[in-house]
């Protein structure tokens, strides 16, 4: 292959790659919190899929985090649910004045709950000893946001804020529920530890692709929504 032929395809590769970070990064910052009803935070009004320019924080806070499963055949976690896990983890603020995980995920593909095989893979691997709730039913995006609503608002105090977890693209499409859901619930919502640059890059390209794909007929699918409910 030619110099300039290698030079074309590494200017491709960079492309995919810097394509993929930005999709990433700006879908770990879409349908988030505005604040509001979240006492001794300051109130950044947005919209339901804009951008926050000065996000809500988890300092002293009581930070709820909510991780959501991904299908499991067997009782080790697979390598989607210890990346989710670790982000939970690393979601974690020092700052905050509690904090607690529920841990989302159903028996789907196989006998053991998705929550409770994330809950023992951030305790006996990751060394997790904080706080922790299993929501052990769902079997779906909408069922995992459905179910977790009762656990949050045992939860809840004035001071309350709350992470989704996941890959970027699948924890924008659940807050996404939530705000659907319960918008006082979602604008508690801040930023998770989902994104990180130079994460996985040879996965995030077609995480990417698909998770706008997702995206993109989410939106669909709310557009036609509003519009049956306006007529």
């Amino acid at each position: 292959m030619s110099v300039r032929a290698l030079g074309i395809a590494g200017a491709v590769l960079a492309g995919v790659f810097a394509f993929a970070e930005a999709a990433h990064w700006r879908s770990s910052r879409r349908r988030l919190g505005d604040g509001r009803g979240v006492v001794g935070r300051r109130a950044q009004p947005q919209g339901l899929t804009g951008l926050s320019t000065e996000p809500l924080t988890t300092t002293g806070s009581d930070q709820i985090i909510v991780v959501l499963g991904y299908a499991n055949h067997w009782e080790r976690p697979n390598g989607i649910n210890r990346f989710r896990a670790r982000v939970g983890l690393r979601t974690l603020d020092p700052a905050a004045r509690s904090t607690v995980l529920i841990f989302c995920g159903g028996a789907v593909i196989g006998r053991t709950p998705e929550a409770l095989i994330l809950e023992r893979f951030a305790r006996r691997t990751l060394g997790f000893t904080g706080r922790s709730l299993l929501e052990t039913q769902s079997s779906s995006t909408w069922e995992n946001i459905a179910n977790a609503i009762p656990l949050i608002d045992e939860e809840l105090t004035p001071a309350t804020t709350i992470s989704v977890v996941s890959n970027s693209h699948h924890a924008e499409k659940a807050r996404d529920h939530l705000w659907q859901m319960r918008p006082d619930l979602a604008r508690r919502l801040v930023r998770g530890g989902d994104y990180r640059f130079g994460e996985h890059p040879w996965v995030r390209p077609i995480a990417a692709v698909r998770g706008l794909m997702a995206l993109r007929t989410l939106d669909r699918e709310n557009a036609a929504q509003a519009i049956s409910s306006d007529d």
